[in-house]
Order: structure tokens, then C-alpha cells, then sequence
């Protein structure tokens, strides 16, 4: 993709990895043990189905550049977050940033190749796990990605990059993968699976048994099994099975040690989806002991959206004013927009209900509703109209019966 052109030479040089080597290079806690489970977004479904939906739900919010309360479209920076390169739009660029920290708990963007200083006018998603920190004096210097493609180390310098990361307890410079503390269930799950896909292979337990006061040598054994599976096997269906003297069938069923690891993959399914924040609902899962009702659907939604996806918006809205707007001493600001998140709106009849409420507590005009809803103004819609319940009662009034007593 041309993502690593030759760079000139006076300002940064490529070394191989025997120089890298010689430096001190802090211990990337992402370095994983040999475990069943080695990629959980390939080889464990919910995993994927959970990340999946944080990230097309995060890139629905619209991110913007605003200067004195006043949303730009047109500028440098608008149109940078919106196309951050040739091969990517807003779109990609929040849904990537989303998958990498919600996987490994930390994204990097990086400015480009052409890069020198100021304004970048380019960002790149990279992959953190070629990510390699460099550290001396307490302090990260560089940065050596190593490139998937070629396998050639490329130094990056830390203003040339921004660094989403979550918070790791046990390296300071890098994220940590929100699934750390879930390797148990991720393995569980996955020797679960692999169990339950044996008992349908052809090493599995068989249906049933074929049972006989009879001695059997192993010529008439083979027989009857041939001649059995060709008329009732092989998803025969219906028939009348005809055994001979002395010959039973006994039929298997799954050990209680198999039917309880459906009981471990569903406890491991709600502690998956308690560890990203999805309700049930929102992940299409129906329990049924829940409500089938659309309120519960409708606030389950809306949690996930108040209590999970707008805290991580925030999260990543604070991370950019630090490191991007307030490095370069930037008038402008980002945030994200959620006026037309669907979830984050009230219903029609509750809105009319509040507006009614309000234009009878004289906190609205009829036209105040009407501008808000983008309708057309009623020429007295301006006045507030008391109602009949309410009396007036001024100082006047009040002076008035006073003076009576």
C-alpha cells in the first residue's frame, strides 16, 4: 500500500534489529502464553459478535470539529477526521480504533510517512501488537513497528503518533486487553465447543446400542451393524425396526458432564457480555425469564448507549484533547454528536407530554415548541396562553387584599 516509502535520511534511519536489540526495550505485557485460546476474536464467537457491536455502534456517532461553539466543515481538521487518508473514511477510522481497544485495550494512529511537524495531514491505523516501546530515563523515546507485510522495523517517534490506551496495572506505557481477566472462560468455552463438535463426528458416542443374549463372532457382528445402519441409519426416519431373537436396542444419551457445559457456556456468555457492557437485548439474546416487551428492549438499548458507549466516547474525546488539540495549541475542540443516536431519544408521546407540561409552567411558548420541532410558527404562538385552573396572583393583587384586611 505504499505505507512505508523511503524516508529521508537526516531525520530518521531505519537500523535492523541487531542494533534495536542492543537498546532497552520495556517488556510488552501483550506477549501471551501458549494457551488453547490464542486469538479470541477468531477462534471464540461471542468475542467477535461483542466487539463487532461496540464498534459499529461507536462509529454511528458523528465526530466533530467545533471552534467557539460552532460545528466546522470545511476546514483542515474537519476534513481530516472525516477522509484521515486516502483508503479510509470516519467510518473506518472510529470502528478500527474501537476494535483494537476493546481487543487488545489500546489503538495507535499514526500521522504518515510524509510527516514532519504541525497539523498531520494524515492518520493511519496501526496494528499494536507490532507495536514495540522503547524506554529510556523513565520515558518512552521511540517506537519500532515492525511491518506484517515485509517484517522490516520502522522507528516512529511519540509525536508522531496518538496512543489510545486503557489502563494496565501491571505496564504503565501500554493498554491491557479487557479479556486478561477472562482467559478462563475464553478457554472454557473454546474446550467446550471442541467437546460438543466431537460428539457429531464420527468418533462421537453413538444414538444407541444393538444388544443380544446371542454369541456373535466378529464375521456376524459386522453383519447385523451394516445391515442395521443401511436401513435405519444415515438419517433414515419412520421405520419399523424388526430385531431378532434375543437382540435389543438400548438407546444413549449425553452424560450430566455434557449437558452441564451448555450451564458453563451460558454463565460465560453473561460474564463476556458484563465485561463490555452489552445487555442481553442488544446482542439479540432473549432470556426467558426476561420481558418480551418493547420497554425492555428500548431500555436496554438505551443503557448500553448511557453506560457503556458514551463513557468510552468520552474517554476517547479526552484522549484527542490531550494529545492532539492541546499539543499543537489547537482554538478548535472535538466531540462526538449523539443527537441522532435513535436509543438517546425520547418517544414522541412522552416529548408532547413534556412540552405540554411545560408551555402550562410558562417555561415554553407554543412557538418555542413549534421552532424546536422545525414546524411552522402560529401567529400568536408567542404569547403564553394561562390556563383556565390558574389564577393570576401580582404584587398588586397582593397589595389589594392587604388593604381590605
Amino acid at each position: 500500500m505504499g505505507l512505508f516509502k523511503k524516508r529521508n535520511q537526516q531525520e530518521k534511519k531505519l537500523r535492523s534489529f541487531s542494533e534495536i536489540n542492543n537498546e532497552t526495550v520495556a517488556d510488552d505485557f501483550s506477549v501471551r502464553d501458549k494457551k488453547t485460546c490464542t486469538d479470541p476474536y477468531l477462534q471464540h464467537a461471542w468475542v467477535s459478535v461483542c466487539i463487532d457491536i461496540l464498534t459499529r455502534n461507536v462509529a454511528r456517532a458523528e465526530f466533530e470539529i467545533k471552534k467557539n461553539g460552532k460545528t466546522e466543515s470545511d476546514s483542515k481538521l474537519a476534513k481530516l477526521f472525516m477522509y484521515p487518508n486516502k483508503s479510509m473514511c470516519r467510518f473506518d477510522l472510529w470502528k478500527q480504533t474501537c476494535a483494537w481497544w476493546s481487543l487488545d485495550g489500546e489503538a495507535f494512529w499514526w500521522f504518515g510517512e510524509d510527516y514532519c511537524c504541525g497539523i498531520p495531514s494524515e492518520i493511519y491505523i496501526l496494528n499494536p501488537r507490532n507495536m514495540q516501546h522503547v524506554v529510556e530515563g523513565g520515558k518512552i523515546t521511540k517506537w519500532v513497528y515492525t511491518d506484517g507485510a515485509t517484517g522490516k522495523p520502522l522507528i516512529i517517534l511519540p509525536d508522531e503518533i496518538i496512543h489510545f490506551k486503557d489502563w494496565n496495572p501491571w505496564n504503565e506505557y501500554r493498554g491491557v486487553s479487557p479479556l486478561v481477566s477472562l482467559g478462563l472462560e475464553v478457554e472454557q468455552d473454546l474446550l467446550a465447543a471442541k467437546q460438543n463438535s466431537g460428539l457429531l463426528k464420527e468418533g462421537g458416542v453413538p444414538k444407541g446400542l444393538l444388544k443380544t443374549d446371542q454369541i456373535l463372532t466378529e464375521t456376524e457382528a459386522e453383519l447385523l451393524a451394516r445391515t442395521w445402519d443401511s436401513k435405519y441409519g444415515h438419517g433414515m426416519k419412520n421405520r419399523v425396526a424388526v430385531l431378532g431373537k434375543g437382540t435389543e436396542y438400548q438407546p444413549l444419551t449425553f452424560s450430566p458432564d455434557v449437558l452441564k457445559l451448555y450451564d458453563m457456556k451460558k454463565w460465560n456468555l453473561y460474564t463476556l457480555l458484563a465485561k463490555f457492557g452489552i445487555p442481553p437485548r442488544v446482542a439479540n439474546i432473549q432470556d426467558s425469564k426476561s420481558s418480551l416487551s418493547g420497554t425492555d428492549t428500548d431500555s436496554q438499548h438505551r443503557a448500553f448507549w448511557n453506560f457503556t458507549l458514551i463513557p468510552l466516547l468520552k474517554n476517547f474525546e479526552q484522549i484527542l484533547e490531550v494529545q492532539f488539540f492541546r499539543r499543537f495549541n489547537l482554538l478548535q475542540t472535538g466531540e462526538f454528536n449523539l443527537n441522532n443516536i435513535p436509543e438517546l431519544q425520547e418517544s414522541e408521546d412522552a416529548q408532547s407530554n413534556r412540552d405540554i407540561a411545560e408551555i402550562n409552567a410558562g417555561l415554553k411558548t407554543i412557538n418555542d415548541v413549534l421552532r424546536a420541532r422545525g414546524q411552522k410558527e402560529k401567529p400568536w404562538g408567542d404569547s403564553w396562553w394561562k390556563p383556565n385552573t390558574i389564577s393570576a396572583f401580582d404584587s398588586d393583587d397582593n397589595k389589594n387584599c392587604e388593604d381590605k384586611n
